[in-house]
């Protein structure tokens, strides 16, 4: 039973930076892509960052070149590195296998940005 855990997010002003980490157990981690999902209110899941297990990263256009996924096989842990931060980037957000194959969902960790 795959466990995701989310963590780092807050309250930041526009402009402002935000790390989070996603501590993964009970999956294969080392042999699946990761990725970054968001989810803002009203609004479906998106993914927004991936990485593969050889380092290999994808992004979103509306987060590209702000953000960059990072994951340590070791630690069973991906990262997310939020720069110049904007008000949309305010969701809850979450870490899972990319593309999604069925593995349950974390708590996310809720990234609110103010203007």
């Amino acid at each position: 039973q795959a466990q995701l855990v989310e963590s780092g997010g807050g309250l930041v002003q526009a402009g402002g930076s935000l790390r989070l980490s996603c501590a993964a157990s009970g999956i294969i981690f080392s042999i699946n892509a990761m990725g970054w999902y968001r989810q803002a209110p009203g609004k479906q899941r998106e993914l927004v960052a991936s990485i593969t297990r050889s380092g290999i990263t994808n992004y979103a256009d509306s987060v590209k070149g702000r953000f960059t996924i990072s994951r340590d096989n070791g630690k069973n842990t991906v990262y997310l590195q939020m720069n110049s931060l904007k008000p949309e980037d305010t969701a809850v957000y979450y870490c899972n296998t990319a593309p999604w194959r069925g593995s349950n969902w974390g708590q996310g960790t809720q990234v609110t940005v103010s203007s």
